[in-house]
């Protein structure tokens, strides 16, 4: 009988973590990991374990992993019970463990790295994403607990939803916003359920306290994301739902930031080609999601990210520039492997990103401004957060 998983690692179960250490495989299956490992091949001692892409946020007493500089007591090691937590405000000084680690007395050791291989041939690519994502979706609501989807009416909420069909939607957004449109029509296209999580500045405002405190992150861009889906998973909360489907990912493994279509003369990657790009993108994926899964627990449910599945990512990882961006169309593999399982008008949407498309990022200015933190001033919503969380 397989080992299941314990309360001291998240993600998977002990025996596949202990075989990815063996055999150093970066995606042994599953969506992450992280957490305390005893009996690690190889170790004495127990060890702290992060997988490939840090899906599983984990944290340490930075005294603990980094003793010499921070002045530890002798004897204190990041495996001790009270020096390393899933959450970042369980601990006093915390601080990640890299992702692809294992954390132990001896120090820190990168493990795993992802694959960095020469891309397939466009159709066996093609095909190969489009078993994974079947793959990842087909069981989603199989697993125990209530089950609901983010839902922004884009190709990757969309097929998240077509995997979970008896699962209600959910979306935040200021009144008018580009996003709760979306949603409305698509979940119309669909014929699924969707509440919509109307916005306003008093609840704005809490939510920004209440991510920032969970997060550590006071700057406008993290919070602007945050907000939403915490806005989002509290209402499904609420609800009694206990796991939230998320189509976190998709757009950094595949291609979906504009600034992968033309690298070449795109100053914001230093690539020059669009699996170059790609590949940084990829690189945001650990700080990303440590910053969405903590907002997510805090708000009450446990994030369901099918699009980061082992499967997805290797197939994604292989596919070439072609089925990545081309003729500006972005997410080329993702849309396709789309096709048939949502309709048409969601599998070719072109989406805001979150902070705009909900008018986060808009309302803070707006709120910035008002407190006369002015746009001529450097950074003005950032200060303007900066001083607001000034007590918190």
């Amino acid at each position: 009988m397989a080992e299941l998983p314990s309360a001291d690692l998240r993600g998977t179960s002990p025996d596949r973590v202990r075989d990815a250490l063996r055999d150093g495989d970066p995606l042994p299956g599953g969506r992450g990991f992280a957490g305390r490992l005893l009996d690690a091949p190889g170790r004495d001692g127990p060890v702290l374990v992060r997988d490939v892409l840090g899906r599983q946020p984990l944290f340490v007493e930075r005294e603990a992993i980094d003793p010499v500089t921070a002045g530890a007591p002798a004897g204190h090691g990041p495996t001790d019970p009270d020096a390393w937590s899933f959450s970042r405000t369980a601990l006093d000084d915390p601080t990640p463990v890299p992702p692809g680690s294992v954390a132990s007395a001896t120090g820190v050791e990168r493990v795993w790295a992802l694959p960095d291989e020469a891309p397939a041939a466009p159709g066996p690519a093609q095909a190969a994403v489009d078993d994974a994502v079947d793959a990842a979706l087909g069981g989603l609501e199989a697993e125990p607990g209530r089950l609901a989807v983010a839902f922004s009416g884009g190709v990757d909420s969309g097929l998240v939803a077509a995997g979970a069909p008896d699962a209600p939607c959910y979306v935040a957004g200021f009144e008018g916003c580009h996003d709760v449109a979306a949603a409305r029509e698509a979940a119309a296209a669909m014929d699924r359920e969707l509440r919509v999580v109307e916005i306003t500045h008093e609840e704005l405002l809490r939510a920004v306290r209440a991510v920032a405190g969970v997060t550590g992150r006071r700057n406008p861009m993290d919070l602007a994301i945050a907000v939403p889906l915490y806005l989002a998973a509290e209402a499904a909360a609420a609800d009694g739902v206990d796991r939230l489907a998320v189509g976190q990912g998709a757009d950094e493994l595949f291609g979906g930031y504009s600034k992968v279509v033309e690298p070449a003369t795109d100053d914001r990657v230093d690539a020059d080609t669009v699996r170059g790009a790609r590949t940084e993108t990829v690189r945001t994926l650990p700080a990303q999601l440590e910053r969405d899964v903590l907002a997510l627990r805090a708000a009450g449910v446990e994030p369901v990210a099918p699009l980061l599945d082992d499967r997805v990512v290797s197939a994604a990882l292989a596919l070439p520039g072609e089925l990545l961006a081309s003729d500006g169309e972005r997410k080329v593999a993702l849309r396709r492997a789309a096709a048939g399982r949502v309709p048409e008008s969601v599998r070719t949407a072109d989406k805001k990103a979150v902070q705009y498309g909900t008018y986060v990022s808009r309302e803070l200015d707006r709120l910035a401004r008002r407190a006369g933190f002015k746009r001529r001033m450097d950074d003005h919503v950032g200060r303007y957060l900066e001083d607001l969380l000034a007590g918190d």
